[in-house]
């Protein structure tokens, strides 16, 4: 058996609060900025592409806004990763999720109408700099922000894992549709609280992020065993 060590943040409950975050924006910017999902920019790179077939240039833009927001926050996630040193209590996704808080507390002052795409912008980086620094639970590649990998590998290892009888694959299948339940979970409770919050709701995504880091903090470092 070969022993692995892993990073707190990688931990499934690490994953599973940033899951319920994930889906907390998604339906956060659906029911209160415009009606828009601002995770995941499929489809924002499908609109643009459209936009532009059209010639409609200023309604493209609105669209290229939050893709490349969505870049430069993933660009900003390896930028702290390359240059802020490792510590054994405070990692560079600290940091990074510290920068989530601080731009997600920003975006819950701006009222509803005519600052939607700025929020949205600000959700698309927020999600960007998450997704990019927190790519493993308990060593396997995973999402906080979307649910289309998740599902996938999920249903790829459940179907290997039954046809083969291997109970370590089902494990990790059960692990991606928890996540999947968390992401959920996160957006049901957005839903019903971006109705009655309005703009003010996106601090409870603030608040799971915030359990997260100092779940973080207090970790162990965690220990996995393969099959060598």
């Amino acid at each position: 058996m070969e022993e692995q060590t892993l990073q707190p943040s990688e931990s499934f409950l690490v994953a599973a609060l940033l899951a319920i975050s994930g889906g907390f924006l998604d339906a956060y910017t659906y029911v209160c900025r415009g009606g828009v999902f601002a995770n995941a920019q499929t489809g924002n790179l499908v609109l643009l592409a459209v936009r532009l077939s059209e010639q409609q240039w200023g309604e493209a833009l609105g669209y290229l806004a939050p893709v490349t927001a969505f870049s430069v926050g993933v660009v900003l996630a390896e930028l702290i990763r390359e240059r802020l040193p490792a510590s054994r209590r405070f990692h560079w996704r600290h940091l990074v999720l510290a920068l989530e808080v601080l731009v997600l507390a920003a975006a819950a002052a701006l009222p509803l109408g005519g600052a939607d795409w700025l929020v949205n912008v600000m959700v698309s980086f927020v999600c960007a700099m998450q997704v990019e620094a927190f790519r493993k639970v308990r060593g396997q590649p995973f999402a906080s922000t979307m649910c289309t990998g998740n599902l996938r590998s999920g249903t790829d290892l459940l179907y290997r894992g039954l046809r083969t009888g291997e109970r370590k694959l089902v494990g990790k299948a059960l692990r991606y549709f928890g996540v999947i339940g968390c992401f959920m979970a996160g957006a049901a409770l957005g839903g019903l609280l971006s109705a009655g919050w309005g703009q003010w709701a996106v601090l409870t995504a603030v608040c799971f992020q915030m359990a997260a880091f100092f779940l973080m903090s207090r970790g162990q470092s965690l220990k996995i065993y393969e099959n060598g």
